[in-house]
């Protein structure tokens, strides 16, 4: 095989589990052995992968050409410029091997609660999770923007899918509201890549940014910001920023907390993905840095004061998790390299963390099958040792030191300074305050306040599975709060690039 080829294999493989696993019906162990296969295999398959592209039906990009890369005249002809080329090409560097990488770890975690917390295990919700995983991948590698609103619609469709097939109350409504939404903001941004397509004759999206170089076409003009408009309409629906944060906060409250810890994987990496495509399209005009900071702030603002008022601790950290996307575009924002070396590594500790957060806190539903705060307490008493890791989760996600959001917020705020917007940095500083407070006021009334005496709490036992889980998303946690160069030392060339 082709060393390059393997690049396709992180989309294939978990594709070809899934719809294997999706054939299985009352197999129990088959279901079991094939899952924490696919699942250990996915995260190692980035390790081994070496750096490069992969290119789908032969074609190479016309920025890829030996004799543009020479310096000699182009043999690219006006018409051969302008004509649409079907091919695919993927793209791997030390960034995206660091994001799949770490989206592979956090579905191996998904699949490894799923399975044991489960008496018996479904192959179509197995199905679901790879097809996620899968999908949002493909977004992560893709150099082709068509190929990229392709797999964000099977992103949506398995998103919807978990959250349907998760049995908890009300879930089919929140399932067909984002799915109606999905339904208005998968054709805008499909609007959007038209007409890229039509002014610049392809979807690649290098080739895109060689005929703006070249001046084949301008970058500024009306019909591309139009574009820009209905691509970042697709770009918020995706991630969950506003005004998408209502919808995308039920849709984790409504899903298995190892589902929701998925979920929430996959809308940090998908506000990468995309976030990468605008900054690399349009960064030429200046009101699209703007907008990202403005876009991102109300979403710190709004994820927290919406939290604060929640009763459902699902609710609580849906928001809390919306709130903390608003720190990775404030560093996509910044358009600076040190700025958006900080943001991605944000994005890589808040799929971290969040996940933590959510196996953390879905072992209060395990043991009580309820999520209301006001009927929740003593929880302390249960389980001491899943307590501590939950109140270290919610440190970490604060910004605590030595854990690895301080690091990367730290940084963010180092960049707002630079940048010349301390005010930024100030936001964030109060916002972080806010997010400590917050968290450790519904730890406080799960944990530590006394048990009501309405409370029922079920004999099961916590599956070993899940603490292993737990413990080892906190030496993560804290391995890139002590050495973060060991994310930013990835992340570094792409920002480079991008600027």
């Amino acid at each position: 095989m082709n060393a390059n080829a393997l690049i396709a294999v992180m989309v294939i493989l978990p594709i070809a589990s899934a719809l294997f696993l999706n054939l299985l019906h009352k197999k129990d162990r088959t279901i079991k052995i094939l899952a924490i296969i696919t699942a250990i295999v996915i995260p190692i398959i980035p390790l081994l992968t070496p750096y490069g592209s992969h290119f789908f039906g032969g074609y190479v990009p016309l920025a890829q050409n030996a004799t543009l890369a020479q310096g000699l005249p182009s043999l690219i002809t006006g018409t051969q410029l302008f004509q649409f080329h079907p091919g695919v090409m993927y793209v791997f560097t030390s960034a995206q091997q660091l994001m799949v990488f770490v989206l592979g770890l956090i579905t191996f975690f998904a699949i490894f609660t799923f399975l044991n917390e489960t008496k018996r295990p479904s192959g179509v919700y197995a199905f679901l999770m790879f097809m996620g995983t899968a999908s949002v991948s493909a977004i992560l590698l893709s150099d082709d923007i068509f190929n990229i609103f392709v797999f964000f619609e099977i992103a949506a469709l398995a998103q919807v899918g978990i959250i349907v097939a998760s049995g908890i109350k009300n879930n089919y409504e929140t399932a067909l509201k984002y799915i109606l939404l999905g339904n208005i903001a998968g054709p805008l941004l499909l609007l959007g890549i038209v007409i890229l397509l039509g002014v610049t004759g392809n979807v690649n999206v290098t080739d895109m940014i060689f005929t703006f170089k070249q001046g084949y076409v301008d970058p500024n003009s009306p019909v591309i910001l139009m574009a820009l408009a209905l691509i970042a309409f697709g770009w918020l629906y995706a991630s969950g920023l506003p005004p998408f944060h209502t919808i995308k906060s039920a849709v984790y409250s409504k899903a298995l907390p190892h589902g929701a810890a998925l979920l929430q994987a996959f809308s940090v990496f998908t506000l990468v993905a995309i976030g990468i495509i605008i900054l690399r399209l349009f960064s030429y005009n200046p009101f699209t840095n703007i907008a990202i900071i403005g876009i991102s702030v109300i979403a710190m603002i709004l994820g927290i004061t919406m939290a604060i008022v929640q009763t459902d601790y699902k609710r609580i950290l849906g928001y809390l998790a919306v709130g903390e996307l608003g720190y990775i575009g404030i560093g996509l924002g910044l358009g600076t390299a040190f700025g958006i070396t900080a943001g991605l590594f944000q994005a890589v500790n808040e799929a971290i963390i969040t996940s933590f957060l959510f196996i953390g806190f879905g072992t209060v539903l395990y043991k009580t099958r309820t999520s209301n705060t006001r009927k929740l307490g003593g929880m302390m008493y249960v389980n001491p040792k899943v307590a501590l890791l939950v109140l270290l989760a919610g440190l970490a996600m604060a910004g605590v030191p030595p854990l690895n959001a301080f690091q990367s917020k730290l940084m963010l705020i180092q960049a707002a300074i630079q940048s010349g917007l301390p005010e930024l940095g100030i936001i964030m500083i109060l916002l972080s305050i806010v997010t400590f407070m917050t968290f450790m006021k519904a730890f406080y009334t799960i944990y530590m306040r006394p048990k009501p005496k309405e409370l029922e709490i079920l004999d099961n036992k916590i599956p070993r599975s899940t603490v292993i889980s737990l413990v080892a998303l906190l030496i993560i946690c804290i391995i890139l709060g002590l050495f973060p160069q060991i994310a930013t030392n990835s992340l570094q060339t792409l920002a480079a690039g991008l600027v």
